[in-house]
């Protein structure tokens, strides 16, 4: 999941983008962040590196071992929305988790998941831009996901993979995210379950073997990193960008995405309650760890070769030139990405863009209007992204088959 400030500004308050400057953070020895400072408000304080999802893993090894996997996928598949009801023939267990954990928690606030969807109204232009080219590019510099992501079936198509991030991406930024109508809750499930699946697997493959640090792959941890790379990154980019973020608007798109940890199984002592610890703990678990990889640097040029399908000689440039601007120099010099006249461009044009959006935003009609657009261009990149078919979140049932 990237750094927000991870293109090169501010992610939890250090400016990422300086040359060199991420490579001079040590990292921590030891699990420092106090729970006192989650949404829980108190938990156990262990290294969350160590914890993984003792429940859902249990559940998906014995799918794989009862032979069940693809039965599970082809009945999952029509289960799309929160409040449908669970499909007929599911596994008794996997059937008693789903709607269990289906359930809401109790300190969700549904008058900021109102705010929150005003807030993508207006801003949805802006955080279309960090998830792609921000967060879905810092990734390839988070060893453990890149390796994470070559390695397993997702790596062998990437479109897909991809497409399947854009559903949550998408999904979260809907009225009813959480709610009746709303798809959300079983987006956040489904990957709760690949996840899962892929921690069975992947320990299977040689060649992620070689060139892992640990023994299971996304842990408590893991996710939290890939929590910060959209959500804190995103919003300290904002405030980067001077753009007006409002007590409110803030609370609740912190408010959205802790409720997105809690559906991807992050125990809620490890999620923070505000900014201010939500920025500590990223300085502890994100910033210290970025660095490329073989992996990851064949993942970028793959990432930005499909974003530029159709055009690389106009679209790739300005793809470079956006992740160089969203993640800075250090990040894109990494990533091996090129430079070019177009890199100057967006830096000086989209500061004056901004300017210009900012300046409509609260005229009546507006933010309809700004919605109604990015609407139609989020619809259009799901749809080239997945060849106009239903995007459907599976349980893995193999590794990348290019590396057995």
């Amino acid at each position: 999941m990237g750094q927000v400030g991870r293109r090169g500004v501010v992610l939890g308050g250090t400016a990422l983008g300086a040359v060199g400057a991420l490579g001079l953070v040590a990292p921590a020895e030891a699990w420092t962040w106090q729970p006192a400072g989650s949404i829980a408000g108190a938990g156990t304080g262990m290294d969350p590196r160590y914890l993984w999802d003792d429940e859902c893993d249990a559940l998906v090894a014995r799918l794989f071992e009862r032979g069940e996997v693809e039965l599970v996928n082809e009945l999952l598949a029509d289960w799309t929305h929160n409040d449908e009801a669970l499909p007929a023939g599911l596994p008794a267990d996997l059937a008693a988790f789903l709607e269990r954990n289906r359930q809401l928690p109790s300190w969700i606030d549904q008058a900021k998941l109102t705010q929150a969807f005003d807030f993508y109204e207006r801003r949805g232009t802006y955080l279309g831009v960090l998830y792609g080219l921000g967060s879905g590019m810092m990734s390839c510099v988070i060893p453990r996901e890149a390796r994470a992501v070559y390695y397993s079936a997702g790596g062998a198509d990437m479109k897909d993979r991809i497409a399947k991030t854009a559903k949550l991406g998408y999904d979260i930024g809907n009225r009813r995210a959480f709610g009746p109508g709303g798809q959300m809750v079983v987006t956040c499930l489904k990957t709760r379950l690949t996840h899962s699946a892929v921690r069975y697997l992947l320990p299977r493959s040689s060649h992620w073997k070689s060139g892992a640090e640990e023994s299971l792959p996304i842990s408590q941890a893991d996710i939290m990193v890939t929590w910060h790379s959209l959500a804190t990154f995103s919003r300290n980019k904002l405030v980067a960008w001077k753009i007006r973020m409002p007590a409110a608007d803030s609370a609740a798109f912190l408010h959205l995405w802790q409720i997105t940890a809690h559906f991807l199984g992050v125990k809620d002592e490890y999620i923070p309650a505000s900014w201010d610890e939500a920025n500590v703990q990223s300085r502890q678990v994100l910033d210290p760890i970025l660095r490329p990889t073989p992996e990851g640097i064949k993942l970028a040029d793959i990432l930005l070769n499909l974003a530029a399908e159709y055009d690389k000689g106009l679209t790739k440039p300005v793809l470079n030139g956006f992740t160089r601007y969203t993640l800075g120099d250090q990040i894109a010099d990494w990533l091996q990405i090129k430079r070019s006249p177009m890199d100057r461009m967006i830096k000086n044009s989209w500061p004056a863009f901004i300017r210009f959006k900012e300046g409509l935003v609260n005229l009546p009609l507006v933010p309809n209007l700004y919605w109604v657009l990015d609407e139609f261009l989020r619809l259009g990149v799901l749809f080239f992204l997945n060849e106009g078919r239903r995007i459907d979140i599976t349980l893995p049932t193999g590794n990348n088959p290019n590396y057995s």
